[in-house]
């Protein structure tokens, strides 16, 4: 006799069968659209009248930390898509990783070498986002290589 303990029992976890860089890559993916949509929420989003389109002026800040404009919550939106369709596979996935975190690595050295007062900062960017792009460069580039070492899945 099956009852329906042994049913919830047996209902796949779609987790299984994924290579882990994968669901590395989902995961990061969905992170990136959840910070992109919380740039436009205000509250979550100090400062919300102050949003600006793009560059330094941009008075709002995620979570009261990081400085975002819109430009930069689309960069966040546009990472979040591209984790997810490119999550589908295992060469893509790590691509996905390996490239965002050199990606993320080049914004960080980007955001120390601008004025953050001046013109070219577009983003924008601030102290708080340089230390959160190293960090984000370093782990996308750390999932990229150390989840990938599985490619024998699809």
């Amino acid at each position: 006799m099956v009852g329906p303990m042994a049913h919830s029992r047996a209902r796949r976890n779609p987790a299984d069968g994924r290579a882990p860089v994968r669901r590395a890559a989902a995961t990061v993916g969905v992170l990136f659209l959840l910070v992109g949509a919380l740039g436009f929420v205000p509250g979550i989003t100090t400062g919300y009248a102050d949003l600006r389109l793009a560059g330094h002026q941009s008075g709002a800040q995620l979570f009261g930390v990081f400085q975002v404009s819109v430009l930069h919550n689309l960069v966040h939106l546009a990472f979040g898509v591209a984790g997810l369709v490119l999550a589908r596979t295992v060469v893509r996935a790590r691509a996905y990783l390996v490239g965002g975190g050199a990606v993320y690595l080049v914004l960080w050295l980007y955001g120390l070498a601008v004025d953050h007062r001046s013109a070219a900062n577009v983003l924008p960017v601030d102290g708080a986002d340089d230390l959160l792009h190293l960090g984000l460069g370093v782990g996308m580039l750390g999932l990229g290589v150390l989840a990938g070492r599985d490619g024998d899945r699809h």
